[in-house]
Order: C-alpha cells, then sequence, then structure tokens
C-alpha cells in the first residue's frame, strides 16, 4: 500500500519558493529572446500533438484549406516540430531560390533521411561539402541530357512492348495502371541495371518486393519525425524501427549482389553502359576530389527507381485522365502528333522536338498533378525572413507544390484543365519558374528531371499517335473519379480502365 508521509511536505513551500523565480526567468528569457520576432501566423495547436490532427489523409488539400485562413506563409506545430508551409510562388521563390543555402539542409530524422546509407545519399541526406559533389555528378554527367538521350534504347524497348501489347488487348478494356507502371519499371530497370533486368539472370519479383517494402516505410509515419526526443523509443515500442532496419537491410543486401555482378570480371561487356557500370567507373576513379563508395552507388540506385518510376507513371496516368476527361484537348493533342508524324509506325525520339501542344499538355499535368504534391522536408539552418515574417533555426520548412499550382493568384481559372495557357507564358519546370515546381528547384531541385519529363512525354506521344481512347461500354466521362491517395506521391485511388482502338491510318 502506497503511504505519503505529510511529514516531509513541510520544505514544499521552501522548494516552490526556489523554483518560482527560475520558472520565472526561463519565462523572462524567452519573452526576451522572442522580442522583435515576428513569426507567421496559425491555427491553435492541442497540447503534445500540436497541430498534427490538421493535416488529414490528404495534407496537401488540408494545408492548401488552411492556407487560405491564415495565409500563404502559416506556422504550424506538428507534434514538437515547428514547421512552416509555404503555398505561393512569391514565397517559394525565397525559400528556394533567395535564401536556398539557409534551408537546404534536411531533417536528419528518420522521415527525412531514411535509406539514406550513412547519410551520403543525394535526394535525403543533409547539406555538406560531399553532398554538393555527389550533386554534381548527378547533375551533370549522370542524368545530363545527353545521357538521358543515350538511355533511348531503354524507352523505345519498353514502349515498343508497351504497344504490342494494348494492340493485342484491342479493342477490349485495359488497366492502364498496370501497363504503365510496368512501363517505367521496364525503363528505369533497364537504364540502371542493364538488359538482364526482366530476364531470368535478374530476379525481378524478389526486387519488386524489398523496393516496395522500402517506398512504403519512406511513407510511412515515424513518431520521430514529430516527436525527436521520444519518437525513437515509440518507434522501436510499436515495431517500427524493427522493420525500417529490415526493410533497408534486404534492400542493401539485394543491391550488393547486384554490385558484385557488375564487378565480375568475366561478365560479358554490355552493348549499353547502364547506371550501374557508370557508378563502379566513378567508384575505380582516383582523379576525382571525393571518394565514390559501394553506399553510394546503392543509394543513387535507389533514388533512381523511386523518383524514376514514380514520376513517370503517375504523371502519363494523370495525363491520360485528364485527356479522357476533355474529347477537345485530346483531339487536339492527337491531331498535332499525327501531322508531324505523317505515316510512320511510331513516334521516335527526336520527333519529341515538333510537339509544342503536347508539351503544353504535359506542363498542365504536371501543374495540376505534381508527382510529390508537398517538396521534401527543408530545415532552416539560420535564421531568416520570408516576407514579414521570422523564420528561426531548425524549423522545417514545406513547400506546398499542389497548393502553388492551383494558385487563383496565379493562375486563372486554376482547377481547369487547360493547356492553352502555356501559349500566352513560356513557364517551365526546370526550377526557374515558381508558378510551376512539380521537380523542385535550388540546390535540392531533383536532378533526374530531364529523364522524368522525356520518359513522359515519348511515352504519350506514341500512346496518342498509335491508339484512339474510348472509355469502357458502362461508363461516361462524368463517372471518370479523379480521387487521389498515396504517401510521399499522389496517384489515382481507382485504376484507370480505357479501351485502346488501333490507329491504322
Amino acid at each position: 500500500m502506497f503511504i505519503v508521509d505529510f511529514s516531509q511536505m513541510e520544505w514544499l513551500p521552501v522548494i516552490l519558493l526556489f523554483l518560482l523565480p527560475v520558472f520565472s526567468l526561463l519565462l523572462l528569457t524567452k519573452k526576451r529572446r522572442m522580442e522583435g520576432i515576428k513569426l507567421p501566423p496559425g491555427p491553435l495547436k492541442l497540447p503534445v500533438i500540436g497541430n498534427l490532427h490538421l493535416l488529414g489523409n490528404l495534407p496537401h488539400r488540408s494545408l492548401e484549406k488552411l492556407s487560405k485562413k491564415y495565409g500563404s506563409v502559416m506556422l504550424l506545430q506538428l507534434g514538437s516540430v515547428p514547421t512552416v508551409i509555404v503555398s505561393s510562388a512569391k514565397a517559394a521563390k525565397q525559400v528556394l531560390k533567395t535564401h536556398d543555402l539557409d534551408c537546404c539542409s534536411r531533417p536528419a530524422s528518420p522521415g527525412g533521411n531514411r535509406f539514406s546509407y550513412n547519410g551520403l545519399d543525394v535526394a535525403f541526406s543533409p547539406y555538406g561539402d560531399y553532398w554538393k559533389e555527389m550533386r554534381k555528378v548527378f547533375i551533370s554527367e549522370l542524368l545530363s541530357m545527353k545521357r538521358v538521350q543515350s538511355f533511348a534504347y531503354a524507352r523505345k524497348a519498353e514502349v515498343d512492348k508497351l504497344i504490342a501489347s494494348l494492340s493485342q488487348a484491342s479493342p477490349k478494356p485495359v488497366n492502364l495502371n498496370e501497363k504503365i507502371f510496368a512501363l517505367a519499371d521496364g525503363i528505369i530497370g533497364t537504364v540502371a541495371f542493364g538488359k538482364i533486368y526482366g530476364t531470368d539472370q535478374f530476379n525481378n519479383q524478389e526486387f519488386h518486393n524489398v523496393l516496395g517494402e522500402a517506398m512504403n516505410m519512406m511513407a510511412s509515419f515515424s513518431a520521430e519525425d514529430f516527436f525527436p526526443r521520444i519518437g525513437r523509443f515509440v518507434d522501436a515500442l510499436t515495431g517500427f524501427k524493427a522493420r525500417l532496419e529490415k526493410s533497408f537491410c534486404e534492400l542493401d543486401a539485394f543491391l550488393q549482389v547486384v554490385l558484385v555482378q557488375h564487378l565480375d570480371h568475366s561478365r560479358p561487356k554490355a552493348e549499353h553502359e547502364d547506371l550501374v557500370d557508370f557508378l563502379i567507373g566513378l567508384m575505380k576513379d582516383q582523379s576525382k576530389p571525393f571518394r565514390v563508395t559501394e553506399n553510394n552507388v546503392k543509394a543513387m540506385l535507389f533514388d533512381t527507381f523511386f523518383g524514376g518510376i514514380v514520376t513517370t507513371s503517375i504523371t502519363i496516368l494523370w495525363a491520360m485522365s485528364e485527356l479522357i476527361k476533355d474529347p477537345r484537348v485530346m483531339n487536339k493533342v492527337q491531331a498535332e502528333i499525327r501531322h508531324c508524324i505523317g505515316r510512320k509506325a511510331k513516334v521516335e525520339g527526336e520527333d519529341l522536338a515538333k510537339f509544342k501542344y503536347l508539351k503544353m499538355v504535359v506542363k498542365e499535368t504536371f501543374r495540376l498533378h505534381p508527382p510529390l504534391t508537398i517538396l521534401l522536408p527543408r530545415k532552416a539552418m539560420r535564421q531568416f525572413k520570408i516576407g514579414d515574417y521570422d523564420i528561426l533555426p531548425k524549423t522545417r520548412i514545406l513547400v506546398n507544390v499542389w497548393a502553388i499550382g492551383r494558385d487563383p493568384n496565379s493562375w486563372e481559372n486554376p482547377n481547369e484543365f487547360y493547356p492553352e495557357r502555356f501559349e500566352e507564358n513560356e513557364f517551365d519546370f526546370k526550377g526557374s519558374d515558381f508558378n510551376l515546381l512539380p521537380f523542385g528547384a535550388g540546390r535540392r531541385i531533383c536532378p533526374g528531371l530531364a529523364m522524368g519529363a522525356t520518359n513522359v512525354e515519348f511515352t504519350l506521344a506514341n500512346l496518342l499517335y498509335c491508339f484512339d481512347w474510348e472509355l469502357p461500354s458502362d461508363m461516361k466521362r462524368e463517372d471518370i473519379s479523379m480521387e487521389e491517395e498515396g504517401g510521399l506521391a499522389y496517384q489515382r485511388k481507382t485504376p484507370l480502365c480505357l479501351v485502346p482502338i488501333r490507329n491504322n491510318s
């Protein structure tokens, strides 16, 4: 039985008398430190969880609604982490360009740095000299436009397979989700691992399993993301930490096997150099001012698959969804492609430069359906201002790209799919126009931008040239669902089923 010894309570007033000035001093110090500081506005927060309850299942939509009330620069408390949400092109420019160096670091918690292979991967690692050098490799050598063009063989082979498969199915309905994800997987897999990808020499099913689990872990909730001090223990208790480590080890082991295969000197020389070959060349190159390790190679491969497959497949499916809903736009873009191609069997890579309206369709798809609705989080490294508001060190910063693409202050009829809006402006998605940021901007811009855009344009051009598209007989255009679901990237909630009709004209 628990008994309270009230004889000891006589010291309580003395203790409280001693602690009172201490607490008062702490509050006074904090108040003085915050004098002259103007934080962004935001909603009232609850104890412990702060504003976490306001995020909902579709955070980009929930945050966009909140920004209409509190402004395009808004402060939320997500657990114990102060987080600024940016929802306008003007504010995004200050974050991604004006103050890029002040907030180009990533949070060091699992949510900002999962699967980082000792913190050295390109997409998710904290900012530093090593990261800068590795990024140069990605931008100038690994995924430059010249190298992207050298991967034309992979795009052509996979698109040929897709056309053959759709031709065989015509005129029956097909699940385009399955077809397009297989295409994106085939392109990126061939580019990364070579022509053994998809053959008996490569265990595709095992790779899909470990990669799928890794992607699920990237999108899943981690207590440490929002409660850095105690979250690690919570993640351990819930089993999240163990699952994360298991997923990491399985992915690491699989990529290690791939590396060993490529390092085998008895391996026949490939017709085309794949990414693994290129990265192994960097490992052996002693002239570089930095050393590329096996962990770096694995991390780059993971980034390539995560970014390449997701960006390509999601964008193509959203584009086809919008086109089937709008026959005017569908007919116009098909007429352009078919007029430019003439009587060729299919679209070739060199034809893409001719398709002005197709490029507008792709831009409009990126505007309405960016693959990453919210850019990966940044962390303020020092104090700076966004407009009139002070951003304090260690504040997490999220750029709501989805909200920026639908901002009525930047776009007329922002929720309408209208590619012609790009006839009147020269907006591009390469990081210089902050109204259109599907790949981000600044030092943290997605290095696979050229690869992703080329894959989307080439695939769409062939789908629209080789086939006419209809809805299944029991569907009407108004029945097409545009609901979303996802974690880091948001795709269609329901599969897109369409009827391909082979164009023989």
